[in-house]
């Protein structure tokens, strides 16, 4: 048998069977030139074909019985028609996580991984996930095998992100300074999306389990920020003053921003086709909760109806290309805010946060607040519906007017259509 006095007088390019009373066939231990020994195990595959498997180095933590074990084991999975070799070949050869996060941007980018309701992910979901795979995912999870992966790996890796690991500031392109900071609610949604990855990783046959599933996640700490009637007021007065050289249209996006609650996209994406200044509706095709009916309230129709009408298609279009959206609301919205002296936490996204905190403020309902705004809860209702009601009308012209009052804008103008009663 080989023994710790075997491996000892084993000289330079040898090989050491194992023979005798209790001894496994095919293991051995190999010494090639330089002092270090190896501890391998021999056999033939169910198919005829010779394995030399490599079982691990002699020393910490190797010895010749540990050694003994671990080429039995190894032995007992051919048995069972396995292949250890050919096995450790492959899991070198296996995707990273890395390549798997590349596979998966692919993919959606395609159109072939669908959201909850079996449509394409949109290209501002697609920025956010590639976000968090480059500053989240990669870093802590990106050299790992995807077949590796376990619990307490995914467990580690949201305990890292909520700790701030992979805080840092990276240079961009488009807005300067980009601040990642980590924190629980980004781990959460970190988390959600490295789930839908390793559900990915299933459907591809690259794992029989997802290892995410059962993770507890943290409550998503992510903060609701909304205007106070302060900074209302400092937003209408900038949004009144900025000068005749920022692109007018962009100014009069963010007014319609604040007094109807919509997304940044919604508005940028608008179209003259998409409006009904009789009815005083808006019927969105494409919106994250799919199509979408709106109420616009008079101080909406307002805004509009003061826009320059022109061929363009696009209600709020680019200063360069009228057939194109604007690419620059970003820094005009920098621009007015600034002018207004807001906090650097008051997004465009506030002022959807901000309408709807004004809308349960005048009591209406959590169903009436989702038509407005056309959250998901909202949607169910109005695919079934071709203009807005006059409950629905009143409700946009309440929330408005209460807006328009804080931004101490004047009344609305007359000249705005009613909705036929």
């Amino acid at each position: 048998m080989i023994t710790l006095s075997v491996i000892a007088a084993l000289s330079p390019n040898s090989i050491a069977w194992d023979e005798g009373r209790g001894s496994v066939a095919g293991f051995g231990a190999r010494r090639q030139k330089s002092e270090a020994i190896n501890y391998f195990v021999k056999y033939r595959t169910s198919d005829g074909r010779q394995r030399w498997q490599s079982i691990g180095r002699h020393g910490a933590p190797w010895t010749p019985d540990m050694a003994r074990n671990e080429a039995k084991r190894l032995l007992g999975e051919v048995v069972a028609g396995n292949d250890p070799a050919a096995f450790k070949q492959d899991a070198k050869k296996a995707a990273t996580i890395s390549e798997l996060c590349d596979d998966y941007i692919k993919a959606a980018e395609s159109g072939r991984v669908l959201t909850r309701r079996r449509v394409a992910k949109k290209s501002s979901t697609l920025a956010t996930d590639k976000g968090r795979i480059e500053r989240h995912i990669k870093p802590l999870l990106g050299r790992l095998k995807v077949g590796a992966v376990t619990r307490l790996d995914i467990e580690k890796f949201r305990d890292s992100v909520a700790d701030g690991a992979t805080q840092i500031t990276i240079k961009t392109g488009k807005h300067g300074l980009a601040r990642v900071t980590g924190g629980q609610g980004a781990a959460s949604r970190t988390l959600g999306l490295l789930g839908a990855i390793f559900t990915f990783a299933q459907k591809r046959g690259l794992r029989t389990d997802n290892p995410c599933r059962g993770i507890e996640r943290f409550a998503d700490g992510q903060r609701e920020r909304r205007l106070s009637n302060h900074e209302y007021e400092a937003l209408g007065s900038a949004l009144a003053s900025m000068p005749k050289t920022i692109w007018p249209i962009a100014v009069a996006a963010a007014k319609f921003l604040a007094v109807t609650g919509w997304r940044r996209d919604e508005v940028i994406k608008l179209t003259w086709a998409d409006v009904d200044l009789v009815t005083r509706t808006a019927r969105l095709q494409d919106t994250k909760s799919g199509r979408s009916m709106r109420p616009l309230s008079k101080a909406a129709c307002q805004i509009l109806s003061d826009l320059p009408r022109t061929k363009a298609l696009l209600v709020f279009p680019s200063s360069q290309d009228a057939d194109k959206p604007m690419r620059g609301f970003h820094k005009t919205w920098l621009r007015i805010a600034t002018k207004a002296g807001l906090p650097a936490d008051i997004t465009p996204h506030t002022l959807r946060h901000s309408f709807a905190s004004n809308a349960a403020d005048l009591g209406y309902s959590e169903l009436t607040i989702a038509a407005l705004i056309g959250h998901r809860k909202g949607s169910v209702t109005s695919k079934y519906a071709h203009h807005a009601d006059a409950v629905l009308l009143k409700a946009a012209d309440s929330v408005a007017d209460q807006i328009y009052g804080l931004m101490r804008e004047g009344p609305i103008q007359s000249n705005v259509l009613s909705f036929p009663g």
